[in-house]
C-alpha cells in the first residue's frame, strides 16, 4: 500500500490553543475505545461493506470479462444511478483517470468514453443525449432497492430508445441491484438482463468497492484487484482494538470530542483537482451515517456534523477568509498528494514581469505545496482545529485505503455518538413524498397531505416580474 500520513496534532490544545482537544479530554474518552470496538465488531456481519476486500475473487473475475467485452464493443459507457450509486465511482473516475479522460482519443482512453448521471435535470439529460451514439452506448443501470425513481426513470429513457431504433435491449443494458428483492431484479429475471449484485449489508454510501464501483471502474481500466488490495491492507490497521495502533478510532474519537465541543462542520479539502469528487463522496458518507434524530436507545439528539467540500488552491480565494476569522465551529481537514503523477516546471516569462521573476524555474508541484502549507499555518496560527492526510501518490491502493479509511472511521464515529450509521430514515421520507407527488398507487394519502399542506401555507410568496 503507498504510504498514507494521518496528521492529528491541530486538532489538539498543544498545536492550535485553547480551542483544541486537550489531554484530559482524550483521556477521559479514550477508556470507550473498547466498547467502540466490540460495537463494531458485533456488527460486522451486518454490515458486509467490510468483508468487501476479502470475499470478491469470483465477482471480481465476472467483472473483469464484462468489462472486456463491453470495451470491445461499445464507445460510451453511461452508469445511471444516484447517492451511493454514483459518488464513489465519481471519486475512482476522477482520482485515477486522465482529467480529460473522454476528450482522449480512444487509443489513449482504454475504454470507452464514461458519463455518470445522477440527476433528473431535463437540461443536462438531453445534453448527455447530444453527445452520445445510443446504439454504441452501454448503460449500466444501478438500484439496490429498484424503487430508485430517479434512476429508473433515467433507465426507462434509455430503453425507450433503444426500442426505437431496433437494438437488442439485452446487449446494451447491465443492471446492479439486489439478489432478490425489488422492480429491477424482478425485471432482470423477465428480461435476461445481465445483473450484478449489491450484497446484503451494503449500503449504498458503503458500497463503492462492490460491483456498484467495480464494474465500472473496470471498464475504464482501472486497476479493481489493486483497489481492494489497498482496501484490505487499510482494513488489517482499521480493525486493531488499540487507540495508539487504529487511525479510523483516532479519528472517530476526536471528531466526536469536537462535536461535544460544538464544532458541528467538517470541511475536506484536498489539493489535488482529482481528489474533488473524494470529498464530495465523503460529504454523503459522513452526513447521511452521522445525521439522527434519534440515538440508539430512542432519545432524541439531533446528532451529526454537517461536511463541506472545498478545494486548495481554489477555495482559498473562496472560503478560507471563513475558515480563519469566522467562528470556531469546523475542522478543516486538508488532503495532500506527495508525487503528482506530472512535474511541471514555471517557466522564465518572454516579457518583462520583475515582480514574478522569483517563480521562473521552480514548479507547481512547489508551488501547490506551499499554499497548502501556508494554508494550514494561516488557520491553525488563528486557533482552528485542522488535519492533514498525505498521500504518498494516488493510484488505486492508496485511493482504496483512504476510502475505506473514511468508512471505518465514519462507523467508528456512530460508535461514540451510540446512533445508528447505517440508517437514514430522513432520506425515506423526502422518497415517499415524491411517490406521492408523482402519483405512484398506494401513496394517495400522503399526495392528499401534501396537497392540503401546500393550500395551508402562509402567503410569503413573492413574483418578481
Amino acid at each position: 500500500m503507498a504510504k498514507i500520513t494521518i496528521d492529528f496534532n491541530h486538532m489538539l490544545a498543544s498545536g492550535i490553543g485553547e480551542h483544541g482537544i486537550c489531554e484530559e479530554e482524550i483521556a477521559r474518552y479514550a477508556g470507550r475505545i473498547a466498547k467502540v470496538h466490540e460495537g463494531l465488531c458485533a456488527k460486522r456481519q451486518m454490515n458486509a461493506w467490510r468483508e468487501l476486500p476479502h470475499n470478491q475473487d469470483e465477482i471480481v473475475r465476472d467483472i473483469l470479462q464484462t468489462a472486456e467485452k463491453i470495451r470491445e464493443k461499445f464507445e460510451y459507457f453511461v452508469v445511471f444511478g444516484i447517492g451511493g450509486s454514483a459518488l464513489g465511482m465519481k471519486a475512482l473516475f476522477s482520482a485515477l483517470k486522465h482529467p480529460r479522460y473522454n476528450e482522449l482519443p480512444r487509443e489513449k482512453r482504454q475504454g470507452p468514453k464514461i458519463y455518470i448521471v445522477d440527476n433528473v435535470d431535463p437540461d443536462s439529460l438531453n445534453a448527455l443525449l447530444d453527445v452520445i451514439d445510443i446504439r454504441k452506448t452501454a448503460f449500466n443501470v444501478i438500484t439496490k432497492s429498484g424503487n430508485t425513481v430517479e434512476t429508473m426513470s433515467q433507465f426507462m429513457v434509455a430503453l425507450s430508445m433503444l426500442e426505437n431504433l431496433g437494438e437488442d435491449l439485452k446487449e446494451h443494458i447491465f443492471l446492479t441491484t439486489d439478489k432478490e428483492k425489488g422492480i429491477l431484479r424482478k425485471i432482470a429475471n423477465e428480461y435476461g438482463f445481465q445483473t450484478f449484485v449489491v450484497p446484503d449489508g451494503v449500503g449504498g454510501r458503503f458500497s463503492v468497492l462492490s460491483p456498484v464501483g467495480l464494474l465500472p471502474a473496470a471498464v475504464i481500466g482501472i486497476d479493481i484487484e489493486a483497489l481492494l488490495r489497498g482496501a484490505a491492507e487499510m482494513h488489517a490497521l482499521c480493525q486493531k482494538p488499540a487507540l495508539e495502533e487504529n487511525p479510523a478510532y483516532m479519528y472517530a474519537m476526536l471528531y466526536f470530542i469536537a462535536m461535544k465541543k460544538g464544532v458541528n462542520i467538517s470541511v475536506m479539502m484536498p489539493y489535488a483537482d482529482g481528489l474533488l469528487c473524494t470529498a464530495e463522496w465523503y460529504a454523503q458518507l459522513w452526513a447521511e451515517s452521522l445525521g439522527k434524530k434519534v440515538d440508539i436507545r430512542g432519545n432524541t439528539v439531533h446528532a451529526g456534523q454537517t461536511p463541506v467540500r472545498a478545494l486548495g488552491v481554489t477555495d482559498q480565494h473562496s472560503q478560507v477568509q471563513l475558515y480563519n476569522e469566522g467562528p470556531f465551529d469546523k475542522i478543516i481537514t486538508f488532503v495532500t498528494v506527495q508525487n503528482f503523477r506530472t512535474n511541471m516546471q514555471i517557466p522564465a516569462s518572454p516579457i518583462e514581469m520583475r515582480d514574478t521573476q522569483y517563480l521562473a524555474g521552480q514548479s507547481f508541484n512547489k508551488l501547490i505545496a506551499s499554499e497548502q502549507a501556508a494554508t494550514e499555518y494561516a488557520v491553525t496560527s488563528a486557533g482552528k482545529m485542522n488535519m492533514r492526510i498525505t498521500l504518498e501518490r494516488v493510484d488505486e491502493e492508496s485511493l482504496a485505503a483512504l476510502l475505506f479509511f473514511l468508512e471505518m472511521a465514519t462507523a467508528a464515529a456512530g460508535e461514540f455518538l451510540e446512533i445508528d450509521a447505517f440508517d437514514q430514515p430522513g432520506v425515506e421520507a423526502g422518497k415517499i413524498a415524491t411517490f406521492a407527488l408523482m402519483g405512484r398507487e398506494g401513496y394517495e394519502q400522503k399526495a392528499e397531505e401534501l396537497s392540503k399542506k401546500e393550500k395551508g401555507n402562509p402567503d410569503f410568496c413573492y413574483e418578481c416580474n
